[in-house]
């Protein structure tokens, strides 16, 4: 077992102040493969002590020094993404070769498209006669992060947040860590200067509420569940400052009546598969013309069974395990009261795929007959679990995929001319057409319960600045 006990405050790894110590379970074998400290609130004071002293001189670095700092940490990122790959494939669940090609890339992908943005970002601009509006850094922004998608989700805050001239203090998830300890090493050795960047491992309940409620912290920027998400906004309001969220999702997958289903429900189903599911805008919930559920039913039927399982070490294209046994107990609580519920199941199910008597592993489901009534319509699953549920038209497609409390994504499985024309219609931040996976360009976020920040490229930019307006400095 591997041991990573220290938090990085201004520039140096330190002992934890009245921490105590976490084993992480690799999720393939239910045994502890990593020991961090969980931070208390003396170490989150020093951290965030650490980043407001670095504030006054790092908000003052020009765009020139922090584009050729994002450089580095570029050429360092590439060097180690063999290392991320494997830390994060061993603590969630992640097969190798998807972790290698998948999940540490996606942090790479953050820091090169904000350096594109950073490199055409204007940051001051005349609004009109004798007014000026410029954008400034917002101060000391605390970053909490999810499990699923580890460094996806740490490099779209910090990225940004970095070349806006912010300081930060980053509690990643005590489920997967040991890539944000490697990220900090990249960063040190790339010349982030002491206290710009700092990490202190935790859980929500201690370090989560503590940066959310401090009154030094200006900005927190938090992604995970939206139970979560309202307890930081909460704990937030009492010293106003900004909260930046990305929650979750229960993204509708519209299949267009006549659609060719053998062309395009492979790749957005594959949405439903990668990563085990464990994905925030995966479109699990299918909308099928009722003249085409029959075939609808085989065509998702056979590509799930087509889905292989088996351990994270193995090289190849298959699933692994969910993250934890309290994600796997979940899953299984939701097929099965969709089962009690009236749904009937096509393929998959309860338990562990045959042959496997340890590790979160979960057979690849579909469930059919599913209502928008049933708990499994309406709550976020996390897993390798799809469901078919008809409609009789266009106009009630986009009445039922609507119909959710989330807002974070949507899919459209059919012609593309013909999915334009119901696009505008869906409520949320995110439209796919014939595939499910959001462009690092563009802004990424949700509408509703799905959260009110926007992650990626010159939008992800903005949402870590102040805006300034100055009147009169070209006054006679």
């Amino acid at each position: 077992m591997q041991s990573y006990l220290k938090h990085y405050i201004d520039g140096a790894w330190v002992d934890s102040d009245g921490g105590k110590r976490h084993q992480v379970i690799d999720p393939a074998t239910e045994q502890p493969t990593t020991e961090i400290t969980l931070g208390s609130e003396a170490d989150v004071n020093k951290a965030v002590a650490a980043a407001k002293k670095a504030f006054k001189t790092w908000s003052q670095s020009t765009v020139e020094e922090r584009i050729a700092l994002m450089e580095r940490i570029i050429a360092g990122y590439k060097a180690r993404i063999p290392d991320l790959a494997a830390a994060t494939s061993r603590e969630m669940g992640a097969p190798i070769s998807f972790a290698n090609m998948a999940q540490a890339p996606a942090g790479l992908g953050h820091f090169m498209g904000t350096l594109a943005a950073l490199k055409e970002f204007s940051f001051s601009e005349q609004a009109a006669k004798g007014a000026r509006v410029v954008h400034e850094p917002i101060g000391v922004v605390a970053m909490i992060t999810p499990w699923n998608w580890p460094l996806n989700q740490i490099c779209a805050k910090v990225a940004p947040a970095l070349a806006a001239g912010n300081t930060m203090v980053l509690k990643p998830s005590e489920e997967a860590p040991t890539n944000a300890m490697i990220l900090a090493e990249i960063l040190e050795e790339a010349g982030v200067p002491a206290g710009v960047f700092n990490l202190v491992n935790g859980d929500g309940p201690t370090v989560g509420a503590a940066l959310s409620a401090h009154k030094d912290v200006d900005m927190v920027s938090f992604t995970g569940s939206t139970r979560a998400g309202i307890a930081v906004a909460t704990a937030a309001a009492a010293t106003v400052k900004r909260v930046h969220q990305e929650l979750g999702g229960k993204a509708p997958n519209v299949v267009l009546e006549g659609a060719k289903l053998g062309e395009v429900l492979p790749p957005t189903l594959a949405g439903v598969i990668a990563n085990t599911g464990q994905s925030c805008i995966a479109p699990t919930r299918l909308l099928v013309h009722k003249s085409q559920v029959n075939e609808a039913e085989e065509v998702v039927k056979a590509i799930m069974e087509a889905t292989q399982v088996d351990s994270p070490e193995k090289q190849g294209a298959h699933i692994g395990p969910v993250v934890n046994k309290a994600q796997f107990e979940k899953i299984q609580d939701l097929i099965q009261s969709a089962l009690d519920e009236g749904a009937r199941l096509v393929t998959g199910g309860v338990g562990r795929p045959d042959g496997r008597n340890a590790g979160y592993y979960v057979k690849p489901t579909v469930l059919a007959d599913v209502t928008p009534d049933m708990r499994i319509y309406r709550e976020e699953t996390f897993g390798p679990v799809a469901t078919i549920t008809t409609y009789e038209d266009s106009e009630q497609a986009v009445e039922m995929a609507n119909d959710t409390d989330y807002g974070l994504s949507a899919t459209i499985s059919g012609d593309p001319a013909e999915a334009s024309k119901i696009a505008g219609k869906l409520r949320a931040g995110l439209v796919t057409i014939n595939a499910w996976g959001p462009n690092g360009a563009t802004p990424f976020g949700g509408y509703k319960s799905s959260g009110n920040g926007r992650e990626g490229g010159k939008w992800g930019l903005t949402d870590f600045m102040e805006v300034k307006t100055i009147i009169g400095e070209n006054a006679a």
